[in-house]
C-alpha cells in the first residue's frame, strides 16, 4: 500500500475530493505521510516595476497570495488530521504547477500523487492542457486522478 502520498491542493472541489480519498488511504497508519502542496497561481497582471514604481503593490500582491495559500494549506492539513492522518506536511512553493508537483514527488520519493482532474483554472487548461494530464504522463510514481 501507499506510504507517502502527495496531494496538490488549490481549493477546488476536485482537490477536496482527492484530499478526502488520500485521507481514507492513510488514516490511522503510523508509517504514512501526507504531503500537501499548494502552488499559487501567478497574478495575471502584476504592476510594472520600473524605477521602483509598483514594486510595493507587487510585494503586497504576492504577500496576499502567500497569506491565502498558507491559509488554504493550514485548512487542508487540519482536515487531514481530523480524518485520522497522523503525519501531514504542508508545502508552499511558487512556480509552474506541473514542474513543481513533479519535482517534489521526485525529491520526496512519493509512492503516489493523488490529485483532482480539474482545478480552479479550467479555462486555461483547455488551451494548454491540464496540470493533472501533464503530471499523469510525466510522473515516475503512480498518479490517481479524482473526478
Amino acid at each position: 500500500m501507499f506510504r507517502t502520498i502527495l496531494v496538490p491542493v488549490d481549493g477546488s472541489s476536485h482537490a477536496r475530493k482527492a484530499l478526502s480519498l488520500a485521507c481514507q488511504l492513510l488514516a490511522d497508519r503510523q508509517d504514512a505521510c501526507l504531503l500537501l502542496l499548494h502552488v499559487p497561481e501567478a497574478a495575471p497582471h502584476d504592476p510594472p516595476m520600473m524605477w521602483g514604481v509598483g514594486s510595493e503593490a507587487a510585494a503586497d500582491s504576492r504577500g496576499e497570495r502567500e497569506r491565502r495559500a498558507r491559509q488554504l494549506l493550514d485548512t487542508a492539513a487540519e482536515q487531514a488530521r481530523d480524518r485520522g492522518v497522523r503525519h501531514v506536511e504542508p508545502e508552499l512553493r511558487f512556480g509552474d504547477p506541473t514542474r513543481t508537483i513533479l519535482e517534489l514527488a521526485d525529491a520526496r520519493d512519493v509512492d503516489a500523487i493523488l490529485m483532482g482532474s480539474r482545478g480552479l483554472s479550467d479555462l486555461r487548461g483547455l488551451f494548454t492542457g491540464s496540470v493533472s494530464h501533464k503530471v499523469s504522463h510525466a510522473a515516475e510514481c503512480s498518479v490517481i486522478t479524482v473526478h
